[in-house]
């Protein structure tokens, strides 16, 4: 097997995969035991219809800016960390691929722990014995570690196997206990400690990072409107089905762990199984997307050892207890990443044909203007978070969503900001035809299709 993954260039086109295998990673990454934990919460401090109505809402939102962010990716054949680069310049890239890789190293450690409590709960359920949950939190980390030092193509292999079995288990699971308990706990009073505002942010939270990273995977899609397909596809579904089917089981259960309510069913084998394989696809990628992210920093740094080191690092995190720390990690995510999926959208929407896109190419060591759009970004997510529902001020209120005030912010000061970064720091840019004929040679599309 071929071990690179063009982590410090662009995919060819001889590599490129469909729409569908590229969209099953991403249902595969999102069905996961994270989202299991929010729609259980979603289901204890909501009413049964909101909740979903959240849960749609913000799936949708992150469907559509998984389009624009997955055009991005495989228009230029670049990484999420290389897109960086282009955006912020040399060092400012370095940076913004930092923060990225940091997030991804604690988003993976946050899974870890999910597996680890899960799997603790099914081995005590099958045998009667307890053994501590930090020896299957370790385990669990070993295994996604593994499977990412193959990159994306053992990843796309492990997302065809677990999709239709996580798809069957969740239809079943709902059946099953529908059947048993009629739907009578849907519309059972619960104290609303969650506003609607505040669960759309966790929905889009929980997978933002997925979104803002999503040029990782696109860029090995076949042309950009595959990509954006795969996109939609893989982000609505992939996230919206979990969160909805916990919210539903919660409910008519009334249990707050999904193993536990998966044995009470019945099918608690067969959920040991599937539930394995869904962390196993989401963390998987997590790690990987962090090494790609490291990679980026130095042409000289190997993503195979990077993975290694990073899966090392969150493995001890993950055993450490990350996972008590879950959703004021999200929120975090969602007001630090999601700005920067804005600007870079915007970047790339003005600059497009600029020679800084190619694989490889000179950029200036650090782009201000990029970084103070991405600032701004922060601090207005920051403003229009609500305290009760994680970190924020709670100043004022924009869309009630605030990783998408972040995300607006941050493209629309960069597009204000526009005017002036040209005045003071005008770019050499090539002609819109050889721009245009590079940037599709490099992303593997044909050039009279980039002119157009």
């Amino acid at each position: 097997m071929d071990s690179t993954d063009y982590e410090h260039g662009t995919v060819p086109a001889d590599q490129r995969k469909s729409w569908i295998s590229i969209a099953a990673v991403w249902i595969a990454i999102g069905i996961d035991l994270s989202g299991a934990f929010l729609g259980i919460a979603l289901a204890s401090g909501m009413a049964f219809w909101p909740a979903i109505l959240a849960t749609v809402t913000g799936s949708l939102l992150l469907g559509l800016l998984a389009m624009a962010c997955a055009y991005v990716g495989a228009a230029t054949g670049l990484s999420t960390a290389m897109i960086s680069r282009a955006v912020f310049g040399k060092i400012g890239g370095a940076v913004l691929a930092l923060a990225l890789a940091i997030s991804l190293l604690g988003w993976f450690a946050v899974q870890a722990g999910f597996f680890g409590s899960n799997a603790q709960i099914a081995f005590t359920e099958l045998t009667g014995l307890e053994l501590p949950v930090q020896l299957f939190t370790a385990i669990g980390g070993v295994l996604m570690v593994l499977t990412a030092l193959w990159g994306y193509r053992s990843i796309s292999r492990l997302s065809t196997l677990a999709v239709p079995l996580l798809l069957i288990l969740l239809v079943v699971g709902v059946i099953v206990a529908f059947a048993m308990h009629g739907a009578s706990g849907l519309d059972a009073p619960v104290e609303a400690t969650i506003t609607f505002g505040g669960a759309v942010s966790l929905v889009m939270g929980i997978f933002i990072l997925g979104v803002v990273s999503a040029p990782d995977m696109a860029r090995w899609a076949k042309t950009p409107k595959q990509a954006m397909a795969a996109g939609f596809v893989g982000f609505f579904f992939g996230n919206s089905i979990i969160i909805v089917v916990a919210i539903l089981l919660a409910r008519v259960m009334n249990q707050s762990e999904l193993m536990t309510i998966y044995f009470a069913l019945g099918l608690g084998v067969i959920a040991v199984v599937v539930l394995i394989l869904a962390q196993w696809t989401t963390n998987t990628t997590n790690i990987y997307s962090a090494a790609l992210s490291f990679a980026s920093i130095n042409g000289r740094l190997n993503r195979r050892t990077l993975t290694i080191i990073g899966g090392a690092i969150g493995i001890v995190i993950a055993v450490a207890g990350a996972a008590d720390f879950f959703v004021p990690f999200i929120l975090a995510i969602g007001v630090v990443i999601a700005p920067y999926g804005g600007v870079y959208l915007a970047a790339y929407l003005t600059g497009r044909r600029s020679a800084r896109w190619s694989a490889g190419a000179a950029v200036p060591t650090v782009d201000g203007w990029a970084i103070a759009a991405w600032a701004v970004g922060i601090l207005v997510a920051l403003a229009t978070t609500n305290p009760a529902d994680g970190l924020g001020f709670g100043w004022f209120s924009l869309t009630t969503i605030s990783a998408l005030d972040g995300l607006i912010v941050g493209f629309v000061v960069y597009l204000a900001l526009l005017p002036l970064r040209r005045r003071e720091l005008p770019e050499h840019v090539e002609s819109a035809a050889t721009a245009a004929t590079g940037a599709a040679a490099g992303a593997g599309r044909d050039p009279e299709e980039a002119r157009a």
